[in-house]
């Protein structure tokens, strides 16, 4: 059995890092002019880059060796050094451009472990990032040809939409190595005359000092260019192109290809079913992207706490009908005003966006029973008022609008029958102060049986259906 201490280990030569009295090696960051010192036993163990660099650098009369780079940011050194010393990147609140400069420095450093879990980690949880700046990401892969996932990952992307690369301004500029990983591509959806104007623009622009007039190229004109496109021209699949397309876009530049190879392009344009000696590449796929079967949407509800049913009979009630309105036939329209889980829930929330409004509904869902409280107001409510002002002469079921002062307590009052009232956290969700009497009397009776505090609660505005 192995008993194993990675945490303390490591913790152990960070402190080794930050100590320093001890250590042999001086490494000055140019870009920030900053300087770090480190041990070259830990160095050229954990990194075959700093045992070069240290095999070729001579000690000082002090025997430290000084180490200078050039292409990385301070603050990105000391990443790599804590990972160096003690196996820990710490990737928290930092940005995904600098996740990524991290990997292509772990990539210079030869730390391979830390370069695959930082290609890694962009891939699975920074898709988006790549996506959004793909060109800086594509060409730096490419350039540095070690981020085989990152690879895959772009072409995947370049096949589906090529227009990203070649029809990008600075598609000249493109890495040889990433061209032709393209052009291996069976599924470039991408006419292949116009992949091979491409792959003539890229090449030609390779070499600056050759004619701009074709007419004016000669035999070694053409071998700089058949040179410069040597890994290229393999992969263009030229027994799928039209006699048009040969003879307009290929034969012009047919010096550029092997003998062999024009003979039997030619041959196969007169006898397409005589075989040939050249290698004949398959046709590019061509992804048919299948829509899906037609899917209603769901109607999204017009409520979270009432249904269809309950807006009929609401309807029935507000229009004192004895048959209830079917669902189909319901005579208003139930228009959002307020809704506790959007709005909030302090009682003045409601006076605030409220005030003014009649016809209103509101309805509450009591926590924990699920059972629906509401009432229905045809006048408008006010929230200016210095005084409550009680709308009808019987109090007990008045509709009430409450005064200034007690607007941060109280919500919709529907007399004694209904009302929402938050007295000590201002949330309505929170206090068990709103009442439904079950029974009328004289004067309100408020106990733990018809009190509660709700779950959700809306404010509609009836509007009749023209």
């Amino acid at each position: 059995m192995a008993l194993k201490f990675f945490d303390k280990l490591s913790q152990n030569f960070i402190e080794l890092l930050n100590d320093s009295d001890d250590y042999n090696v001086i490494i000055e960051v140019k870009n920030d002019e900053k300087s770090f010192t480190a041990h070259s036993n830990i160095l050229k163990y954990r990194s075959s880059y700093f045992r070069r660099e240290l095999e070729n650098i001579h000690p000082n009369q002090n025997n430290i060796k000084t180490i200078t780079e050039s292409s990385t940011s301070s603050q990105i050194f000391e990443i790599i050094l804590k990972y160096i010393y003690g196996g820990i990147v710490n990737l928290e609140n930092v940005e995904t451009r600098f996740i990524f400069d991290l990997m292509l420095a772990a990539n210079e450093f030869e730390l391979d472990e830390l370069t695959n879990k930082l290609e890694t980690n962009l891939i699975d949880t920074k898709a988006s990032w790549l996506k959004t700046y793909f060109s800086l990401v594509y060409r730096n892969i490419f350039s540095k040809n070690n981020f085989k996932k990152l690879e895959n990952f772009c072409n995947d992307i370049v096949v589906k939409y090529p227009n990203l690369i070649f029809d990008a301004d600075d598609f000249t500029s493109l890495p040889e190595s990433a061209l032709v990983s393209i052009l291996k591509r069976d599924d470039l959806q991408m006419k292949e005359i116009k992949i091979w104007d491409s792959v003539i623009k890229w090449g030609i622009s390779q070499n600056p000092a050759l004619p701009t007039n074709l007419d004016e190229w000669n035999k070694k004109t053409f071998l700089t260019l058949k040179i410069t496109l040597q890994y290229c021209l393999p992969y263009i699949r030229y027994f799928h192109l039209s006699a048009d397309e040969v003879i307009d876009s290929i034969r012009p530049y047919k010096k550029i290809l092997d003998k062999q190879l024009w003979n039997d392009i030619d041959l196969h344009l007169l006898s397409p079913k005589r075989p040939v000696k050249s290698i004949i590449l398959p046709a590019r796929s061509i992804l048919v992207t299948e829509l899906p079967l037609r899917v209603e949407e769901p109607k999204e509800s017009f409520s979270t706490v009432i249904s269809d049913e309950h807006a009929a009979e609401i309807s029935t009630w507000i229009d004192c009908k004895e048959t209830v309105y079917s669902t189909t036939n319901i005579p208003y329209k139930f228009e959002l005003i307020l809704r506790g889980s959007k709005d909030g829930f302090a009682p003045q929330t409601f006076w605030d966006i409220c005030h003014g409004h009649a016809s209103t509904v509101v309805v509450a869902k009591v926590k924990a029973t699920d059972e629906i409280f509401g009432g229905y107001n045809p006048l408008a409510w006010d929230n200016s008022n210095p005084t409550q002002n009680i709308r009808v002469k019987n109090t007990q079921y008045a509709i009430l609008s409450a005064c200034k002062n007690i607007q941060p307590q109280y919500g919709p009052y529907f007399g004694h029958d209904f009302y929402m009232l938050s007295s000590k956290s201002n949330n309505f969700t929170l206090d068990n102060d709103c009442v439904c009497q079950k029974n009328y009397y004289e004067k309100p009776i408020r106990t733990p049986s018809n009190k509660f505090s709700i779950d959700n609660y809306e404010v509609f505005k009836i509007v009749r259906k023209s």
